[in-house]
This record gives structure tokens, C-alpha cells and sequence, in this order.
């Protein structure tokens, strides 16, 4: 099973909030997913960007996969750089 992390889309009509959730790569978008990693609300200004950085360090370590915009948002909150830095410590 191939897990990746990517964004569950929630909220009303033009009204989009999203879930950061952990998720087999053949579910759909927003179907059955395994963990809830975090949330992003574009609507608010700035976004709104909250990650779970234990959830997300774990789920990067057992090799879970991300989509372009979680990428992005994980980078932006701090998290992707914690992982490089932990993969250079286990080196």
C-alpha cells in the first residue's frame, strides 16, 4: 500500500477548507484515509496553515509520499527542513 500525504477537500461551495491527511495513493480525494495530519484554509488571510509536525516527521520517515501543495505547505511551516535535518543525523 502506498501511502501519500495530500489534501482532503471540505467546507461549502466556494467556501474550500482542506485536510491534511495521510491516505493510500488509489483512494479517492476525498474518500477513506488513514491519519489526519493537519489543516490548511486558504479563505482566511494569510492562509491558515496548522500541521501536526509528530504526525507528519512520522508519516515522512515510513516513506509516505506528498503531493506538490502539501509539499509546499509543509515546507512553509518548518517541517520539511526537521526531516532533512533528521535523515542527516541518521547518516
Amino acid at each position: 500500500m502506498a501511502v501519500k500525504l495530500r489534501l482532503k477537500r471540505m467546507g461549502a461551495k466556494q467556501r474550500p477548507f482542506y485536510r491534511v491527511v495521510a491516505a493510500d495513493s488509489k483512494s479517492k480525494r476525498d474518500g477513506r484515509f488513514i491519519d489526519t495530519v493537519g489543516t490548511y484554509n486558504p479563505i482566511t488571510v494569510p492562509a491558515e496553515v496548522k500541521i501536526d509536525e509528530e504526525k507528519a516527521l512520522y508519516w515522512l520517515q515510513n516513506g509516505a509520499q506528498l503531493t506538490d501543495t502539501v509539499r509546499n505547505l509543509l515546507s512553509k511551516t518548518g517541517v520539511m527542513k526537521k526531516f532533512a535535518d533528521s535523515k542527516k543525523k541518521v547518516k
